[in-house]
């Protein structure tokens, strides 16, 4: 017993020594977190301070003529309690409008949050990337390079291209190749300097991330193997896996085994061609923390439930999934499907000739909880990047900025400008759908009588971002991406796990309703398992992009760094078996991993 005792404390020093030796990144932010300053002589408080402006303010107390923070100082504790990660920091730092920690009553702006009673929302773990974890990397020991700058062509196409998506967030995915207003979109976008074959001077990180021209079936998707080939939708968000029993195949129901019970790939069905924070009143008061999470409206009608037919639908899943469930659920369909594992992992073999099968080790129980496991320490690191590195703003934060650029011209908002005209044609068709978004608010309001100050409040143009969601983003910086950064990790437990080159069955595509699916009728199309992992990690990813709260690089960025994640575990573990095994992995760059 003391040498197995002793055997375990060496095997457990021999890891930490594994996650010692890797290299200690460094960390670099884009720099301008103090670069943008108050420009307002009168206001003496805010004169020649920091303004944040292209930083994560939501939650400070907000200025409602620029919508810049009121004071410096409050950025300046909320970064305190960040660094600290003292919850005594974080119950200093002012949370709500101006005032309101004296009212009973929150004096709220907006009709909308009036309407709803609205509470203020706390922060989400600021202080989680000062964690310590146990195995895999340490959460601050690997990192993203700089987010893009409020001047670059690369940040102009990412504001121009979050805009375009929230204009086709009802357009049924199977019409992408012929939709005219996903034509008109993808001209708007290559019109751009960075989807053009212009040289630039751009770092090894920005160069990767450079797409060129978009078209129907590379716009809106991810990068990676597999990504851009057949439907947008991964097939582990569409098809169902044969039943128990075996006496039928409940693909076309969408029905996933688990265990003895079934799941069904449909979502929610949120009521169509309705955004929201399309008044300014709105946008200040959920920058300034307004809790209106779950008062979006869904449809009740036979179809309340279906396939993931439109960006909107995607939004709604990743607004309410548990960040890990899609993979958890692609694990449970892989396996009920029969996929091999990886020709490296053991007991493959006839049980005559292994003499032993997978199931601790190297089988169903193993993957399923390995899968989930590294969800944790993603979240961990992304942390450190989101509060402690980065705090760049949200893609709406940056839309109220150039709201009102264009209408007030505030000189504290001038760094903006140049952005706001080299959108200018994507910016007047977000302005006519919000113009429409407000009838329909107004309408409804009018119908108990409409005040004068209702009607200018929902009236004009403005430039706001309209959401899928009437909170707006999480509480907590965009860069990087939770749902990226989980969704890197846990396909690559799969892409190590499972034979990725294997080719999956036939391949489907929802209907343009939503309530069935369809074989897709192309002979020379070949899926695997790599490259549709990769495609739903993408799609759940990239679907925070749908909703507007997320821009393209946090996807690209973050993915990259919850492989990291998953590849450190995965090495660690490997020096707890008995068994000699290899693994290979493909990388998201390109190229493989051997664990």
């Amino acid at each position: 017993m003391e040498s197995r005792k002793k055997r375990a404390l060496d095997l457990r020093t021999a890891a930490a020594k594994v996650a010692y030796d890797r290299a200690h990144a460094q960390h670099w932010a884009n720099g301008e977190e103090l670069r943008y300053r108050f420009e307002d002589v009168s206001n003496k408080e805010r004169a020649g301070q920091p303004s944040h402006l292209a930083n994560y303010t939501k939650g400070l107390p907000h200025d409602e003529k620029d919508g810049l923070i009121c004071c410096s100082a409050d950025y300046q504790q909320f970064v305190r309690g960040i660094d600290s990660g003292d919850s005594r920091d974080f119950r200093d730092t002012p949370l709500g409008p101006k005032g309101s920690e004296t009212q009973e009553q929150i004096e709220w702006k907006s009709h909308y949050t009036q309407q709803h009673k609205a509470d203020v929302r706390a922060w989400e773990s600021a202080g989680a990337g000062l964690l310590f974890d146990l195995e895999g990397p340490d959460c601050q020991s690997i990192t993203m390079p700089p987010a893009p700058v409020l001047d670059s062509d690369e940040l102009v196409a990412e504001v121009a291209e979050v805009y375009e998506m929230a204009l086709l967030r009802d357009v049924p995915f199977v019409d992408f190749g012929c939709n005219p207003e996903v034509g008109a979109a993808i001209d708007r976008l290559n019109k751009l300097t960075w989807f053009q074959n212009t040289p630039l001077p751009l770092t090894d990180a920005a160069q990767a991330r450079r797409r060129g021209q978009l078209t129907a079936q590379t716009a809106f998707r991810g990068v990676a193997v597999g990504d851009t080939t057949g439907p947008y939708i991964s097939q582990f968000l569409l098809r169902g896996t044969p039943e128990l029993g075996g006496d039928r195949d409940g693909v076309f129901d969408g029905l996933v085994a688990y265990g003895a019970m079934a799941f069904t790939n449909k979502v929610r069905t949120a009521t169509p061609y309705k955004d929201y924070m399309t008044t300014w009143e709105w946008w200040l008061d959920v920058q300034n923390g307004a809790d209106l999470r779950g008062k979006e409206t869904y449809e009740n009608c036979d179809n309340k439930y279906r396939f993931i037919t439109t960006p909107r639908d995607l939004a709604t899943y990743v607004h309410y999934d548990a960040l890990y469930q899609a993979y958890l659920n692609a694990t449970l369909a892989l396996m009920a499907l029969k996929v091999p594992f990886d020709p490296g992992v053991p007991f493959q073999g006839r049980d005559r000739q292994d003499h032993q099968q997978g199931f601790a080790h190297f089988g169903g129980p193993h993957i399923l909880s390995l899968v989930t496991e590294v969800a944790t320490r993603a979240l961990k690191a992304v942390r450190y990047q989101k509060f402690n590195v980065h705090r760049r703003l949200r893609p709406e934060a940056i839309a109220g900025r150039i709201h009102q650029w264009r209408e007030t011209q505030a000189p504290n908002l001038a760094p903006v400008s140049q952005l706001s005209n080299k959108i200018s044609d994507t910016l007047h068709q977000v302005s006519q759908h919000n113009r429409v978004q407000n009838e329909k608010f107004l309408a409804e309001l009018s119908a108990d009588g409409c005040s004068d100050r209702l009607k200018q409040e929902f009236d004009g143009e403005n430039y706001l971002l309209p959401m899928a969601f009437p909170e707006g983003s999480p509480m907590h910086p965009s860069y990087g991406a939770g749902h990226a950064t989980v969704a890197g990790a846990c396909i690559t437990i799969l892409k190590a796990f499972f034979d990725h080159g294997y080719v999956l069955p036939q391949p489907y595509v929802v209907s343009r309703n939503g309530t069935q699916l369809e074989s897709v009728q192309d002979s020379t199309l070949t899926l695997t398992v790599e490259g549709e992992l990769n495609k739903l990690a993408a799609n759940i990813a990239i679907g925070r992009d749908w909703a507007g709260v997320h821009y393209f690089t946090d996807y690209y960025e973050s993915m990259r760094l919850g492989e990291q994640i998953a590849l450190g575990i995965l090495e660690e573990q490997k020096l707890t078996y008995g068994e000699n095994f290899s693994m290979t992995v493909p990388l998201l760059d390109g190229g493989c991993a051997r664990i």
